[in-house]
């Protein structure tokens, strides 16, 4: 462990590499406007183990993500590169729990809180930056334990939405509906579908769109719901099937993702990131080189910052991330 954080404390203090196996693949004219033909995507840490879940500290200017595998959050500053932020990050039991222990996906919340879906304990958690420890949002449904809450979003109106699949069990072994769950600002917690493989979730910058996406290799999909002004949610439909592209022999799947101010959504997917316009019509990929599974907005809300394998990455774009 102190091997690999050495490794990108040194890298990080370099100027930020790039990685010649990353490709912008244009195809609509509209993707040109939001990412340039000649964009470069910067490696800015590596060495680590399976990067999830990064998120952007506004008021500090920096970056946190997890090593799921590591149980530890990292913080990655401009100028500074990378510390240790939290260690145990989403397991902090005795006993070896799976390969996945630790925390997956993070959020800021409204309240300025960091909020994590903790694989081990199994819970969703919330921790200030400044003064007291951890506590606990929700841990069950139903009076059973969650299986291993994956990704999280926060509503307008303050409610949760959170995926829970059984990626972070012992032997993958699931307790509870695999599914799309909602947490109520009064502390309850509602099952809003059952999806075989569910992962990330996200919310338009309007508030009045839902998306989930599924890493499921037989029906790899990113579903839309309406999403209503009391936190419910309406009709689920179709927003895009990744299913073709995986059939051009692109590896991955729907995992994170995250919307621009215009509408269009940026997510994890064969090949790295795909974006979509407010229609799901694919409009462009940035092509990573390697597995991804996350990305969020960064500095001024340009930079979409992204989670590639074992690598912290970045890449300039020129639209605004919510």
């Amino acid at each position: 462990m102190r091997f690999l954080v050495c490794i990108c404390l040194l890298f990080a203090i370099a100027s930020p590499a790039q990685t010649p196996s990353s490709k912008i693949i244009s195809l609509d004219p509209a993707f040109d406007k939001l990412v340039s033909p000649q964009a470069k995507m910067e490696i800015l840490a590596e060495g680590f183990l399976w990067t999830e879940g990064p998120v952007w500290v506004k008021d500090s200017a920096f970056l946190l993500f997890s090593d799921v595998k590591q149980n530890t959050i990292f913080k990655w500053k401009e100028g500074t590169g990378i510390r240790v932020f939290l260690r145990p990050s989403g397991y902090t039991g005795l006993l070896p729990y799976s390969a996945e222990p630790g925390s997956n996906g993070l959020l800021i919340n409204r309240a300025g809180e960091l909020v994590s879906c903790e694989h081990g304990d199994r819970r969703i958690a919330a921790m200030p930056f400044k003064q007291g420890g951890k506590r606990t949002l929700a841990d069950n449904f139903q009076g059973k334990r969650f299986n291993s809450p994956n990704d999280i979003a926060q509503g307008p109106n303050g409610d949760y939405y959170f995926t829970d699949p059984g990626y972070g069990l012992p032997e993958g072994k699931t307790a509870m509906p695999m599914g799309l769950y909602r947490l109520t600002s009064s502390g309850k917690v509602e099952l809003i579908d059952v999806y075989a493989a569910p992962n990330g979730v996200a919310i338009s910058a309007d508030g009045k769109r839902l998306y989930l996406a599924q890493s499921d290799g037989e029906k790899p999909v990113i579903m839309l719901y309406p999403l209503n002004a009391n936190g419910t949610v309406g009709k689920k439909k179709l927003f895009f099937d990744a299913s073709e592209l995986a059939k051009q022999g692109l590896q991955g799947a729907p995992d994170g993702l995250k919307t621009d101010l215009q509408g269009n959504v940026f997510s994890s997917g064969p090949g790295g990131i795909i974006v979509l316009n407010a229609s799901g019509k694919l409009i462009g990929r940035i092509e990573t080189g390697d597995a991804t599974s996350n990305c969020a907005w960064g500095d001024d809300g340009s930079s979409l910052y992204l989670t590639v394998n074992s690598r912290l990455c970045r890449i300039k774009t020129n639209t605004r991330g919510f």
